[in-house]
Parts: C-alpha cells; structure tokens; sequence
C-alpha cells in the first residue's frame, strides 16, 4: 500500500459525509468511512470502490465507547497514525418527532431528546477526539462539522436540542484546539451550509459539494494553517 496520509471520517455512508470521504480520497487520502449501519456503509464503501478510491469501511456507533477504542485499536494496527479526523456524525431527531409533540419547539421537546441529539453530535466527536488523538503525529488535522444554528452570536429560536449540542461542539474545537496546540494538530469548526442532505431536505440552498468543501479545505490544505477557529466558505465567522 503507498504511503498515504489516513483519514477518518464519521457518519460518511450518506450527505456530507460520504462527499467529504470522496473528495479525500481523490485527494490520495487513505480513508477510513465509519457509519453505524453495516449494509449502508458498506454500500457506501463500494460506491467509491468503483471510482478506484482508496477507501475503507469500519463500522462505527459514535455513542458507543467500546466502538471508539476498537476503531483506534484497528487503526493503530493497520496504520499506525491518523492524520485526519472529520467529526460529521450527527442527528436531528427534533425535526421529525418527540412523542407525538412539536419537538423543534424548545418549551416541547423532551428533555430524552436532547440528551440523544448531544451525545450524538457532541460526545460523539469527544469520544474519537479521545479515542484518535494518541495516534496523531504532528501536523494532523482535526475537523468538526458543526452548524450556524450553533452560533451564540446569532442565536435565534426552534430546535433547542441541535443548537445546544452544536454550540457544545463548538466548545469542544476550542478546548481541544488550545490544549493541542502544542503538539502541532489543528482542530477547528466547520459550518457547511444549508446542504441538499437527508438532513438539510430538497429545499437547501446548497450542493453536497459545496457544503462539502471547506472540510475538506481545512483537513488537508497547507493554507488551512490556523487552529481553533469556526469557518464557512474558508472565512472565519463569528461563534
């Protein structure tokens, strides 16, 4: 196998996630695809199987400890390092149910519902943080996908369990940017957009593409050099 810099991406049997996962490997990315379905993902991995990318597929359960430390046990046996990390995994339960009720309605939604969307979409990316940062080398690259419903700066109303779990996430880049800054791995926020996903609906101002790419631009770019930072369009914005 050539020596290829390995890149982990989660939640990538779908959206964002698997163009994130295509747009590394064409890169000559070495990824490793993790979703929590085994058929999906494996369906996604043959996908890009057939585009001769050098892809991978790890069933992964971001809620899930044990799957954590067996992805990080694989990767320190296969590979040796990670080089890059995408935290994309996430959930928007609110938007489609919560017992019968409004659940985007933050006086509604259930307080069962908001734990589930945080340790997705927060604990989740703190559980491969944990799991992967020992087997980063200097230089490595830690991406999380966060959501301008997250920013406190323009905070509006609705879906109080996703906006809390992505302002969370966002306190988890700057955490672990300032606490790893020293040994050389960036870790920074990544609002994609409105993107035309499961999630995002029909609807979405955005391509998967499009709402694809500074995630990529930031796990791999020489000119993506800052850490700690929440960018849209290879821009800072405000958190």
């Amino acid at each position: 196998m050539p020596d290829r810099k390995i890149a982990v991406v989660t939640g990538a049997n779908r959206g964002i996630g698997l163009e994130v996962a295509r747009q590394l490997a064409h890169l000559g990315l070495q990824v490793v695809l993790t979703a929590r379905n085994l058929q999906k993902g494996g369906d996604a991995m043959r996908e890009l199987e057939k585009q001769k990318l050098p892809v991978e597929f790890r069933k992964l359960d971001v809620t899930s400890n044990d799957d954590a430390q067996a992805l990080a046990q694989y990767l320190r046996e296969q590979h040796g390092r990670v080089d890059v990390l995408v935290n994309n995994a996430g959930i928007l339960p609110e938007s489609s149910r919560d017992s019968g009720a409004n659940a985007s309605d933050a006086l509604k939604v259930s307080p069962v519902t908001l734990m589930e969307i945080f340790n997705t979409n927060t604990l989740g990316a703190v559980r491969l943080i944990q799991a992967l940062v020992p087997l980063m080398p200097e230089g490595a690259r830690i991406v999380n996908v966060s959501s301008a419903m997250g920013a406190l700066n323009d905070m509006g109303g609705g879906y109080l369990g996703y906006r809390i779990s992505k302002a969370a996430l966002n306190v988890v880049t700057r955490v672990n940017a300032s606490e790893l800054s020293a040994r050389g791995i960036l870790v920074n926020s990544v609002h994609p957009g409105w993107v035309r996903t499961a999630m995002g609906g029909p609807g979405a101002s955005r391509s998967i593409e499009k709402g694809a790419e500074t995630i990529v631009w930031l796990a791999t770019s020489p000119d993506a050099d800052e850490t700690g930072h929440f960018w849209h369009d290879r821009k800072r914005i405000p958190w």
